[in-house]
């Protein structure tokens, strides 16, 4: 697909300096810039590959000012990074989607699929599922009885979706996943740990992306919950009964113990860990390789928390800066006692 600068600026509302007939076919990063290519300019530490990039437009805030000649066609709007998020939707939109139902795919005759699915040879579906319009589910997925799956979702190759559990639309499972294991659930006992059952769900809403190899358990009783517009990176681990709430982020590698409560709009860096039965307010952030262990800590929201235990991010710096001091002050330490002892001999 090939469009013009022009087109361009026309669809995201942008303004045009330089070549308005130049051609566009692809994207590429600043800094490996191709013609024929559209890039983005958002961050100030980038700014010196605009003069030497080769792609032949690039989007930029409409309040930057060049410092040196552009050779490239800018195309300046509102913010550069959300318009290039956009423009790559509405690029990923005009690819074809497949449809269709493989003669090689196992579908329990019970089972009930939309209009313009793709379901991929040797994917599973069990009995009484229903998927809804426009799905797609590729190769090696297995979706088992009863699962509830909305519009316009996508489930990439080896997702696993256990009975019982609940999908709305437009979400996006990556290669891996796993929706409604059971809870790591076990009560200890004299001879070992006795197993609790897990008999309750999983229920994800609209528009969550969920990456590689993340699991979601199911709740032991009710449902874990994954509210809308969460996305979660890869290999995060969801316990039983959590509640995510709406618009949070996690990174890869975070772990959620069970029956916490996660706010909405919050943001969990890499390596976060949170303990169980906490309640973690909206709009908090954690900074990565933090550990949540304390409600109180948490419970208000709109704080940025770092460290282990975590902590209000000032007083977290004010720790580290700190604890680079704790050499000289032991060696200060071992001086005052050694003058101590001086004094007290003679």
């Amino acid at each position: 697909m090939t469009f013009t600068a022009e087109q361009i600026a026309a669809l995201v509302g942008g303004t045009i300096e330089g070549d308005a007939s130049v051609q566009i076919t692809t994207f590429a990063k600043i800094e490996e810039g191709t013609p024929g290519a559209i890039s983005f300019l958002s961050n100030s530490k980038y700014e010196h590959y605009l003069y030497e990039t080769k792609s032949s437009a690039v989007l930029v805030n409409r309040d930057f000012v060049a410092q040196q000649p552009v050779e490239a066609t800018l195309i300046r709007v509102d913010n550069a990074y959300e318009t290039v998020a956009k423009l790559l939707t509405m690029y990923q939109s005009m690819q074809q989607k497949k449809t269709g139902i493989s003669e090689k795919a196992i579908i329990s005759e019970s089972a009930e699929i939309g209009e313009d699915c793709y379901v991929a040879p040797l994917a599973y579906i069990g009995d009484n599922v229903k998927i809804g319009r426009g799905t797609a589910i590729y190769p090696n997925v297995v979706v088992e009885d009863n699962v509830t799956i909305g519009e316009d979702c996508t489930i990439y190759p080896n997702v696993t979706i256990y009975h019982d559990c609940k999908l709305g639309s437009r979400i996006t499972l990556h290669a891996g996943v796993v929706i409604g294991a059971d809870g790591f659930g076990f009560a200890p006992t004299a001879n070992g740990y006795e197993k609790i059952p897990q008999i309750g769900i999983v229920t994800i809403e609209d528009d969550v992306e969920i990456g590689a190899n993340t699991c979601v358990d199911r709740s032991t009783m009710g449902t874990t919950i994954i509210r809308h517009g969460v996305k979660l990176d890869n290999l995060v681990q969801i316990a039983h009964n959590v509640d995510v709430g709406a618009n949070t982020v996690m990174s890869a590698q975070v772990g959620v113990a069970g029956t916490s409560k996660i706010g909405e709009w919050c943001m969990l860096g890499g390596q976060v860990g949170v303990s169980g039965h906490l309640t973690i307010g909206p709009r908090t952030h954690v900074g990565a390789q933090s550990g949540l262990t304390n409600t109180l800590v948490v419970r208000q929201g709109g704080n940025v928390l770092m460290g282990y235990p975590a902590v209000e991010h000032k007083l977290f710096a004010k720790q580290a800066a700190a604890l680079k001091q704790l050499p000289d002050l032991l060696k200060e330490v071992a001086e005052l006692k050694r003058q101590l002892e001086e004094m007290k001999m003679k």
